[in-house]
């Protein structure tokens, strides 16, 4: 297996992801090979005591920005909302911070 810190990179903290904290609701940027059995396992190795009931994942495309003639791409990202089950305890590190 995998190490879970190279799997799960961040968090992402943005006001549509603090509206599903209260529904055991978290958005994460995820390793763009890493699979949904891979991020469920890397969540529960790191954040003790919490059960995953579905992970879903979304890529986006980097936009293409320019600088004079000069054209580049932002990162590819991707990111894993995971719903955690009724009965698990809410990830520590987000209570606070849906208030």
């Amino acid at each position: 297996m995998k190490n879970p810190h190279d799997v799960i990179l961040r968090p992402v903290l943005t006001e549509a992801s603090y509206e599903g904290i209260a529904d055991k609701r978290y958005v994460f940027e995820v390793h763009k090979s890493a699979n949904k059995t891979e991020i469920k396992l890397a969540l529960e190795a790191i954040f003790k005591d919490i059960k995953v009931e579905k992970v879903n994942t979304l890529r986006t495309i980097g936009k293409i920005k320019r600088q004079g003639r000069t054209s580049g791409r932002t990162p590819e990202i991707k990111k894993a909302y995971v719903t955690l089950t009724k009965d698990s305890k809410p990830i520590e590190f987000f209570e606070g911070m849906a208030d």
